[in-house]
């Protein structure tokens, strides 16, 4: 017994002593077994620990860039500066227009055509949407900030003073007190008054326009002038009112509109230089002079350091045939331009800018109005018996001209 006892009590020492033994054989064995996939479950929670705090960090970077990419376009890496504005197509914005003439005190009656009895609005929620780049939405505030302390001015003919109305009741509608804006010598908007300036007193800025529709000075008739001569355009001198246009911060030129037979030739108008009548001088030939006459002028007399200049090229017209007699408005844009999208006019501008040593911006707006056959006044002026197929209704296609002119200016 006492043998066996003791067997017994060697067996269970020896079984005792090798037990912790044997667990922790086993123990390391199922490690072994699983340590493979313990390394990539380690791994895996590693790597997302470290992508998690590294997407916190950057989460605002993100967002601004998914909320940026969602607003502008799959091009929005190209800068402002880069992109060319003019090539592109027309896109509906519920979201537009940007004022309602009728609330504007500055807008012509004449170009007010919902409140002359236009129907429809469709011609009013279009936006201009160029194919490299994304035009920044109008902020008015933002803009009315941008100007302050300012003078921007205008020059050119009818076209001209219509886009100086709409930048005018755009700016306005950011505005709260209406009063603060006024023209500076209470007169009413009118085609015959050469100048007309409207200041933003509680921003500091004025707005103006000046009357010159061939840019270049009228004359008298010559001495020994043929009897059809009535009168001429010195195609060498810019207009007498010339000096008053520097010194502003942004100048904004157009004309083309009055250089037709109907206005010249018909009434008797011919193209002088110096003291030499030129009879035979085409009408393209002449205003490639005036434009010489302009770029010269504007090379020495304008600081470029302070004056931004913007040239904005011929709008085209959608009469129905040559006569100018009948408007057919369209109630949507046009498909196609048919042929309205060239114009020697523009292309002269275009030309001639390119060879200036004071870098001017052309509003090359001859395409893209190309297509507005639905936007012009027709038969809702002030005067409905006499059609209108080259205005513009106000809200409408110049609004978008200045967008382009102030997302310009914001750029630089």
């Amino acid at each position: 017994m006492s043998a066996f006892n003791m067997s017994v009590s060697l067996n269970r020492r020896s079984l005792s002593a090798t037990s912790p033994r044997l667990v922790l054989v086993n123990r390391f064995g199922w490690v072994s077994r699983w340590f493979p996939l313990l390394l990539v479950i380690g791994f895996a929670i590693s790597f997302l620990l470290v992508m998690g705090g590294g997407y916190l960090y950057l989460l605002p970077s993100l967002s601004k860039l998914a909320f940026s990419h969602v607003q502008e376009s799959p091009n929005v890496n190209r800068s402002l500066r880069d992109c060319y504005f003019f090539d592109g197509d027309w896109v509906r914005v519920p979201t537009y227009p940007l004022y309602n003439a009728t609330n504007c005190p500055f807008v012509e009656r004449g170009f007010n055509c919902l409140g002359n009895g236009r129907s429809d609005k469709d011609y009013l929620h279009w936006r201009w949407k160029p194919k490299s780049c994304d035009i920044p939405r109008f902020d008015v505030h933002k803009v009315l900030n941008m100007l302050r302390s300012k003078r921007i001015v205008f020059v050119g003919d009818s076209m001209g003073r219509t886009q100086w109305e709409s930048l005018i009741c755009m700016l306005m509608a950011g505005v709260e007190d209406k009063n603060s804006v006024y023209e500076v010598n209470q007169n009413k908007i009118s085609k015959r008054i050469r100048f007309l300036g409207v200041r933003f007193s509680a921003f500091n800025f004025t707005i103006e326009f000046f009357r010159s529709v061939f840019l270049v000075q009228p004359g008298h008739i010559p001495k020994h002038a043929p009897r059809r001569v009535k009168s001429t355009l010195i195609l060498d001198r810019l207009d007498e009112i010339s000096h008053r246009w520097v010194d502003s911060d942004v100048l904004i030129f157009n004309t083309g509109h009055w250089w037709v037979p109907s206005k010249l030739f018909d009434m008797g108008c011919y193209f002088q230089v110096g003291s030499s009548l030129k009879l035979g001088m085409s009408i393209p030939a002449a205003f490639r002079v005036a434009l010489g006459t302009w770029a010269s002028w504007i090379e020495k007399e304008i600081d470029q350091n302070r004056t931004r200049v913007f040239f904005r090229t011929f709008e085209p017209s959608h009469w129905s045939d040559q006569t100018r007699r009948t408007c057919n408005v369209t109630r949507y844009p046009s498909l196609e331009p048919n042929g309205r999208d060239q114009s020697l006019f523009s292309d002269a501008v275009l030309e001639v800018t390119k060879s200036m040593t004071v870098p001017i911006n052309v509003i090359h707006v001859t395409s893209m109005s190309a297509f507005r056959s639905d936007a012009h006044v027709g038969n809702w002026s002030d005067n409905p018996s006499v059609p209108d197929c080259s205005h513009w209704c106000l809200p409408g296609v110049p609004d978008m001209w200045n967008e382009i002119i102030l997302s310009q200016l914001y750029t630089d």
